[in-house]
């Protein structure tokens, strides 16, 4: 076999020193081959020989028998349709040189159109200017292998335009090796076509924030790809017609842009139907989505029907109970049944019966997602600080999810030095503002119901958090529009 610095020293040296880094590594590692091989020469269009059609055929059949006997086959004859070199030492140079870029003959075989490549003309250029981009010379083999096409490509007409218009969506230098090797295919797309009409559309129609389009596909680039018309769009369409405003739409997608892969026919609209199967309210769905949108792609009746199973056996919730708890905490759904029963039985260790540890939890669900130590603590001040009857507690279980040392403690503090009687409701689930407007007040307001979602303060989740609203006043559609913001 020839060795591969005769094949970079017939480009000449402007060429070597332009692929230099890339070339002097792929060539040093056949530094040991044969003493003198004989001089090689780039193949030029004709590749350096002018042959009859006779003759054509002949080393056609000679070529395909090479490849044979090096282990690649082309079982679907995507060969047979293309030029390949009439030299087997330019054929061989080709094997040799994508064998010792990483590439097996398996992966050859897959795509044998990479040997109708040429070294000069398409490999080495395409491969040096990846390098460039950041790709690591050990991730090269695995990115031909995603997209095999890309060597095919010119670096000036097909790649430099692609790479130009992600950094114009705002996506970072450093992210753009990252871009690449999640999405390879993003290499074959044009950015007048497909790149611009769906960025056009999320941004112009949904109401994406232009400048979150460059996180969004640093993400999940893959939605680059996705035609409008068919993907994207009806996709919109139908979560929009469940009752959720665009624009709280365009906050979901900002930050779970991979929801936009989840298959609308097969996957989407299926899950949604389970929902409602289980007792999730139609008008719960909005809320449900908003708080929880992986719940869209996962292989929810299987996980529904096995959860509802488990809360009527250990908690005692029956399934409508369930569908309750399951509206105002979705992310039930993929909680590990171990989790749920740490601060189930935290409580009924505490003298409450299974009856009422049960309706506080469909009251409120987040108490499952709790930290037995927080618990501990907080119902330590709640009975011997506070000395109320454990009857509140169980009527506003919520008190578990606010913070002890920055809400609970200075709140009661407050309303203790004024001697103020009211509700464990009343002065935790507010906001800061609307507290001291309660304290300056000469009367006591009562207590008014909030948005069911309204479970305490902030409250680290799987996928979401959950905060008190500023103001119990809001319409629904702006409680869920600033609750939408902070997922």
């Amino acid at each position: 076999m020839l060795p591969l610095a005769r094949a970079l020293r017939s480009l000449g040296p402007a060429a070597a020193a332009r692929e230099g880094p890339l070339l002097a590594w792929l060539s040093s590692a056949r530094s040991a081959s044969s003493s003198a091989p004989p001089e090689y020469e780039m193949p030029s269009v004709t590749w350096g020989v002018i042959q009859g059609r006779k003759e054509r055929l002949v080393s056609r059949v000679l070529a395909l028998d090479f490849l044979r006997s090096a282990g690649v086959s082309d079982p679907a004859g995507e060969l047979e349709a293309v030029e390949l070199p009439s030299s087997l030492e330019v054929l061989q140079e080709r094997l040799d040189f994508l064998l010792r870029l990483g590439l097996s003959t398996d992966d050859l075989s897959n795509y044998p159109l990479l040997l109708a490549c040429s070294l000069r003309k398409n490999i080495i250029p395409v491969l040096s200017y990846l390098e460039k981009l950041g790709v690591t010379r050990a991730r090269l083999a695995a990115f031909v292998r995603a997209y095999p096409a890309c060597l095919h490509a010119s670096v000036a007409v097909d790649l430099s335009p692609v790479v130009k218009a992600l950094r114009g969506l705002d996506v970072d230098r450093q992210d753009i090796p990252r871009v690449l090797e999640r999405y390879p295919d993003v290499l074959g797309l044009k950015p007048d076509g497909t790149i611009s009409t769906s960025v056009a559309y999320l941004v112009g129609i949904v109401g994406v924030a232009p400048r979150d389009i460059g996180p969004m596909v640093t993400h999940y680039p893959f939605f680059l790809g996705m035609r409008v018309g068919t993907t994207i769009k009806p996709f919109c369409d139908y979560i929009t017609s469940l009752g959720l405003p665009m624009r709280i739409l365009a906050r979901i997608l900002e930050k779970r842009p991979y929801i936009l892969g989840y298959d609308l026919e097969e996957t989407v609209k299926p899950n949604v139907d389970a929902l409602l199967s289980f007792g999730i309210q139609k008008e719960a769905l909005p809320l449900v989505i908003a708080q929880y949108p992986s719940i869209l792609g996962l292989p929810l009746k299987a996980k529904l029907a096995a959860q509802q199973y488990f809360f009527n056996l250990k908690l005692q919730i029956d399934p409508d109970g369930f569908a309750r708890a399951v509206e105002k905490l979705p992310q039930l759904v993929s909680l590990n049944q171990n989790v749920i029963l740490k601060p189930v039985e935290f409580l009924r260790g505490r003298g409450i019966s299974n009856e009422d540890v049960a309706r506080m939890v469909v009251r409120c669900p987040q108490i499952l997602l709790l930290r037995i130590e927080l618990m501990k603590n907080s119902l330590y001040f709640f009975k011997s600080e506070m000395k109320r009857p454990m009857s509140e507690l169980l009527e506003y279980p919520e008190y578990f999810t606010y913070s002890l040392e920055s809400r609970i403690k200075p709140r009661y503090m407050r309303v203790t030095s004024k001697g103020i009687r009211c509700s464990l409701d009343w002065f935790l689930n507010c906001s800061d503002l609307r507290f001291e407007e309660r304290m300056r007040g000469d009367f006591i307001e009562g207590d008014a119901p909030g948005p069911s979602f309204t479970m305490g303060g902030k409250l680290q989740m799987p996928g979401s958090q959950l905060v008190s609203d500023d103001d119990n006043e809001d319409t629904d559609d702006e409680v869920l529009y600033r609750r939408t913001v902070m997922l």
